[in-house]
């Protein structure tokens, strides 16, 4: 390449660096540790690519998600922010927001239809880390999506199993157990060991939801 040939292809590159939209695409990752509405719709509207990534591979909707920004959520997705993003830990802004129990984002990411078939790292899906963690109000919104509530992760669980495993069998956990089973958990779906929820429940000393898991079937 000659030295002019090589100053104009450089000329070229710095110009794209610093349109407008290059500029706002990399300011709206920025703005999402503000938390600030009106800026972020300002580089919507000065064209921010929605799918930049910060360099654990998170979009600037999985920030928003991760932040519970919620007016920011419904603009970026509103925009076309795609809630399957997956960053490099193989979280999505679906997965992440059912796991965090942000409600009012995983219902504004339902009419999109998300992908249900991406996992996390653990393999799982949505719903196993929300019952894990008794998010009850996510866990509802969740069970309207068509979500497999009998998916098993990596770990050789599913929701109900997490829910006695790792929950502590109050009334929070109590209820996702409900709600899960009336969507048509298996009550007697096992663990790698063969161990079935309602036998970990009684060794735990979960006496309301071994309970529920017995009205369910599980043996």
């Amino acid at each position: 390449m000659s030295r002019a040939a090589h100053a104009l292809a450089t000329l070229l590159v710095l110009t794209i660096m610093t349109t407008p939209a290059a500029h706002a695409s990399s300011a709206l990752l920025a703005a999402m540790g503000a938390g600030e509405l009106a800026e972020v719709e300002r580089l919507i509207a000065a064209r921010a690519d929605l799918e930049t990534r910060d360099s654990q591979g998170r979009s600037a909707l999985m920030l928003a998600v991760a932040g519970n920004h919620v007016a920011i959520a419904r603009a970026l997705l509103a925009a076309g922010a795609s809630p399957n993003a997956q960053a490099a830990n193989k979280d999505t802004p679906w997965l992440l927001a059912g796991a965090s129990g942000r409600t009012e984002i995983v219902a504004a990411m339902l009419p999109l239809k998300p992908d249900l078939s991406i996992r996390n790292r653990y393999g799982g899906n949505a719903l196993i880390p929300a019952c894990e963690r008794a998010h009850v109000e996510t866990v509802k919104l969740l069970l309207t999506s068509g979500i497999d509530v009998n998916h098993v992760n990596d770990l050789g669980w599913s929701c109900l199993l997490e829910i006695v495993l790792l929950g502590d069998g109050g009334p929070r956990h109590q209820e996702v157990a409900r709600m899960v089973l009336a969507a048509g958990a298996d009550a007697n779906l096992a663990d790698k060991d063969g161990v079935s929820p309602l036998a970990h429940a009684r060794k735990r000393g979960q006496t309301a939801v071994a309970r529920l898991i017995e009205q369910a079937g599980g043996r």
